[in-house]
């Protein structure tokens, strides 16, 4: 039976492990896709333009932002970033599901304008200390970046309780898999099988 996607959010502090458990997420199954935001940040090494990220500059992300181009959009650290509207709710339509990295203001957005297809995840960290040294340790960022970063850890924790599920990222493989459980189980809901109200009455229809 055919199906309407629905909008994974998986949030958290920098550092955690979002974007790692989104990456196998991505590679495991088929039916999620991911959503490329577009952002003013500089590019990094390694990263591909249309792939990562949209890069673009400041004035050219404000005058789609006006035209209602993204369906949620957020500044952080001093950079914006947006997401593309048409591309979701095409995916949507499409019966997919789209995988979205993004903060706690853009998740606020999101369940403005489509909190039926929404599941959110806030993902934590097994302790500030092990935060640390992960934000150190990936080697991405300047001391003063992981500072400021490490800095808004305290504000961007106190979002958890917003969110639909909360999982503890001790471990990447278990990480996934819990995220893995409550896609599937989100996927059987009643509200996101359009097709069951006439499969039922074929069922009993004498």
């Amino acid at each position: 039976m055919n199906r309407r996607g629905l909008l994974l959010v998986i949030s958290s502090p920098s550092g955690v492990g979002k974007t790692s458990i989104v990456k196998q997420l991505l590679s495991l199954d088929s039916q999620l896709t991911m959503s490329v935001s577009v952002t003013t940040r500089p590019q990094r090494a390694g990263e591909v333009d249309g792939r990562d990220y949209h890069f673009i500059d400041e004035t050219t992300f404000q005058t789609r932002l006006k035209a209602g181009a993204f369906i949620e959009h957020a500044k952080v650290y001093g950079n914006y970033y947006g997401t593309p509207r048409q591309f979701v709710f095409d995916q949507l339509e499409k019966g997919l599901d789209v995988v979205f990295d993004i903060d706690w203001q853009g998740t606020q957005q999101l369940a403005q304008v489509a909190r039926q297809d929404l599941v959110s995840i806030f993902v934590l960290p097994p302790s500030l200390v092990e935060l640390e040294k992960r934000l150190r340790s990936r080697g991405l960022d300047a001391h003063d970046v992981i500072e400021k970063r490490l800095s808004q850890t305290a504000n961007e924790l106190s979002h958890w309780a917003e969110y639909d599920y909360v999982i503890i990222n001790d471990d990447l493989e278990q990480a996934v898999a819990k995220v893995q459980t409550i896609l599937n189980s989100e996927r059987l809901k009643r509200i996101r099988q359009p097709d069951l109200v006439s499969f039922v009455q074929r069922l009993t229809t004498v």
